[in-house]
């Protein structure tokens, strides 16, 4: 009679084990979609009409904060360098980034350049910033004038910057125009502290015409494997005729030690031959952030999955779980019971987890690294 009381416990707690398992397999479902869904979410920003347009960009790029670094300090008599027009070919609302030979500086700290740009930065909402391992794609339109004209030096248009690290100071992708014999539109990149052109074509296709710009970039190492890739294309709106394009798909696209990157868009130029410059007008539109996510792991991540282990599991009414993985192999620990409740976050890699505090029931834990899912777990505590 004991042994079968000892059996109708055992099968009970095996059947409620497998219950919640199939119940967990919904929730961990739920779970994986939420970020998924969040992580493919495009941010958009777009000109709506005639005024408040410093708030309309704040509200999408650093809502309370401030998204724009324009030349308004040294020309307030001009008022406000990007405001937004109708155009008559987009059939909508668009962005206007004016600059000025004079008396425009760069915000009133640097006198031999420019600039108006909009930007994400630290501010921002976290899915504006591009993190390693992550891929993001970056959309916007614009037009430059029929009579545009290019600094000898520099005057971009688009740049991704990494802030914090090494090489901050060094944008790692810029897209500038170049004065020449003709002017050039070149994609240029660094991977340190200087920059080489990986591509240039004659600006003229470009002049007086609406153009779309679709750039790609996984961030990640050239050498590791979450290796970096890039792309970029720019099409004419009207006929959707290619006019640039750049494909590597093995490129360092993260500089050590940083913290995130950021795009930024408008007119940045040098003052240094502004004899040969004219006060400019750029118009932009449309612009998008949309992080990418995909629902199968990656053999970066199947590695880190199969490397992580609970024990013992189940508890067996031991109060603290070990937690055994590789080096570096997850970052976080978020704890959920089987309502799907968060429970507890624990980072950076912990070696063990401390369930004194657990009722009984099921858990599971996902593991994360590089602000992605890299395994899931469950958890069975007496």
């Amino acid at each position: 009679m004991v042994n079968f009381f000892v059996y109708s416990a055992s099968r009970k707690l095996v059947n409620q084990f497998n219950f919640f398992r199939m119940k967990l397999a919904i929730i961990v479902f739920v779970f994986l979609m939420l970020p998924i869904a969040h992580a493919a979410a495009q941010v958009v920003l777009n000109a709506d009409g005639p005024g408040n347009t410093y708030e309309r960009i704040n509200a999408v790029l650093a809502p309370g904060f401030d998204a724009v670094e324009a030349s308004d300090c040294s020309h307030t008599s001009f008022g406000k360098h990007i405001d937004e027009i109708f155009d008559t070919e987009l059939n909508t609302y668009v962005f206007r980034f004016q600059i000025h030979v004079s008396p425009d500086n760069d915000r009133c700290i640097n006198f031999d350049r420019q600039r108006n740009e909009i930007k994400t930065y630290e501010k921002s909402p976290d899915n504006l910033k591009g993190i390693e391992g992550e891929t993001v794609v970056y959309k916007w339109t614009f037009k430059l004038d029929a009579g545009f004209q290019s600094s000898s030096s520099f005057t971009h248009i688009h740049q991704l910057k990494s802030v914090g690290g090494l090489y901050e100071a060094m944008p790692m992708y810029t897209l500038t125009t170049r004065k020449g014999t003709p002017d050039k539109l070149e994609l240029r990149y660094a991977e340190t502290n200087t920059q080489v052109t990986l591509k240039q074509t004659d600006l003229t296709p470009f002049k007086g015409t609406w153009v779309e710009a679709t750039e790609t970039i996984k961030y990640g190492n050239n050498t590791s494997a979450v290796s970096g890739t890039y792309s970029i294309s720019i099409k004419r709106v009207s006929d959707g005729t290619e006019l640039f394009s750049y494909t590597n798909n093995a490129i360092k696209n993260w500089q050590t030690n940083a913290d995130f990157v950021r795009p930024k868009w408008g007119i940045y130029r040098s003052l240094n031959d502004a004899s040969n410059l004219r006060d400019e007008t750029v118009l932009f539109a449309h612009f998008s952030i949309e992080e990418m996510a995909t629902l199968s792991a990656s053999p970066f991540e199947k590695h880190y999955k199969s490397s992580i282990k609970i024990i013992p599991n189940p508890a067996n009414h031991t109060k603290l779980i070990k937690v055994e993985a590789l080096p570096n192999s997850f970052e976080s620990i978020a704890v959920y019971d089987n309502l799907g409740r968060l429970h507890k976050v624990l980072k950076p890699q912990p070696k063990t987890l401390d369930i004194s505090g657990f009722k009984s029931g099921l858990y599971f834990l996902i593991f994360k690294k590089y602000n992605r899912i890299i395994a899931t777990e469950t958890l069975l505590v007496p």
